[in-house]
């Protein structure tokens, strides 16, 4: 029976844990300025678009666009 009973003390530090880096993300976000968030979506999209033309030169047509049958 000790050992359901370190199972569930530990689950309950788990959850705990879980909730304090959620905590923590929520606040590092709610932090930042309008024109900072709008400047991280740029950065995301150029690196994006960097990737999709690395792969296109590659020759990489992605998934779903080869020949069936």
């Amino acid at each position: 029976m000790k050992i359901w009973k370190l199972l569930g003390v530990a689950g309950l530090a788990g959850v705990a844990a879980g909730g304090a880096i959620i905590a923590r993300d929520q606040r590092q976000r709610a932090q930042l300025t309008p024109d900072e968030v709008r400047e991280r979506l740029h950065q995301r999209l150029a690196e994006a678009e960097k990737d999709d033309g690395a792969a296109a030169e590659a020759g990489d047509r992605g998934p779903g666009t080869g020949d069936v049958g």
